[in-house]
């Protein structure tokens, strides 16, 4: 009886799906939830991880852990818990643990800029390492890119800034943290806050993206960001990808591109340049304004970072033909392309 229950509920679900495939807002919501859900199969057992780990205090381990590099950086060692809690977190957390240690009180502009930058590269790691893992970027090289990448511009950034004794006066911030609630119920309400707004995002995002292409705006789109593409080494292909990531962020830019990774549409090499390119520079909007409000100089946090991303994607689009299969292997596996129907490829 189970068993025959579950064949027609089956049944249903196929006969569903075929009459919403017959017209284009019927696809057009099929293709919305195929991304949704690529997106909550990932996002949703590392949140319960990150979950665990905050609710054991590890976090405020690892934070002591490496409070050494923060010094190398030009940073108090108890920056570290701010740089750690945004790696496994998010910034809105770690801009919460700033204000807690009393970082408006003690850090320059200089200072702030140089964490704000090391934030805005490796924020949020967990789950867009996941993210970057379906599209076929070895977990190994992105970790090394993300943290790597934050404490290379870190590092360039104190250094510049103390040996021209530049932006050295205390922090002006504007913001203030409010009480937290800590508890479970709390805490499932903002991700279930979190994961509608990711649903109409990706519902309005792919929407766009159907407009542009029936306008042919898209084209236009192309056109302007082709002489920056060129220079990264991408395929026109990725372009729209790419205004995604950087305006809305890697979550959102990554999970169309999963798609467009297991459908082939895009090259292998563009895809995972594109992803390295929107590790290290995403979400140009929201985040810097972020921030900003935490006392950091504009001009490091969004035209140098966006500067330190495009000379790494760079050099790394002119090693790739360098590489042996054995060792582009090392660094990216493209991820399984079944066949696609006849439907899907509407």
């Amino acid at each position: 009886m189970i068993r025959s229950f579950q064949h027609r509920i089956q049944s249903r679900l196929h006969t569903l799906s075929q009459q919403a495939e017959r017209n284009w807002i019927g696809r057009w919501l099929m293709d919305v939830c195929r991304i949704f859900w690529g997106l909550a199969k990932i996002m949703i057992p590392i949140l319960l991880v990150v979950r665990m780990i905050e609710l054991l205090g590890w976090i405020n381990v690892l934070g002591n852990a490496i409070s050494p590099i923060m010094i190398w950086v030009g940073l108090p060692g108890e920056m570290g818990l701010v740089w750690v809690t945004a790696i496994f977190s998010n910034l809105y957390t770690a801009m919460a643990i700033f204000y807690q240690l009393g970082g408006m009180e003690q850090l320059s502009v200089a200072q702030v800029s140089v964490l704000c930058s090391m934030m805005l590269i490796s924020h949020g790691l967990p789950i867009e390492a996941a993210i970057a893992k379906a599209v076929g970027a070895r977990l190994r090289f992105t970790l090394i890119l993300r943290i790597g990448g934050a404490m290379l511009l870190g590092f360039l950034l104190h250094h510049y800034y103390d040996a021209f004794a530049l932006l050295q006066t205390p922090i002006n911030t504007s913001w203030a943290a409010e009480n937290s609630d800590a508890s479970w119920s709390s805490w499932l309400l903002l991700q279930g806050q979190t994961f509608v707004a990711a649903f109409v995002i990706i519902a309005a995002l792919t929407l766009t993206i159907r407009v542009l292409n029936y306008l042919g705006i898209d084209k236009a789109i192309h056109f302007l960001l082709s002489p920056l593409l060129r220079l990264l080494g991408i395929g026109a292909k990725a372009s729209n990808i790419i205004v995604v990531g950087l305006t809305l962020g890697l979550s959102f830019g990554g999970s169309i591109l999963i798609r467009e990774a297991k459908t082939g549409h895009i090259d292998n090499k563009d895809i995972f340049l594109t992803m390295a390119f929107l590790g290290l520079c995403h979400s140009l909007i929201e985040d810097t304004l972020l921030m900003l409000l935490l006392g950091a100089d504009l001009f490091s946090i969004l035209w140098v970072r966006l500067f330190f991303a495009i000379v790494i994607i760079v050099a790394l689009a002119r090693i790739l033909p360098l590489l042996s299969s054995r060792k582009y292997a090392w660094l990216y596996q493209p991820p399984s392309t079944p066949p696609l129907s006849n439907k899907e490829l509407v």
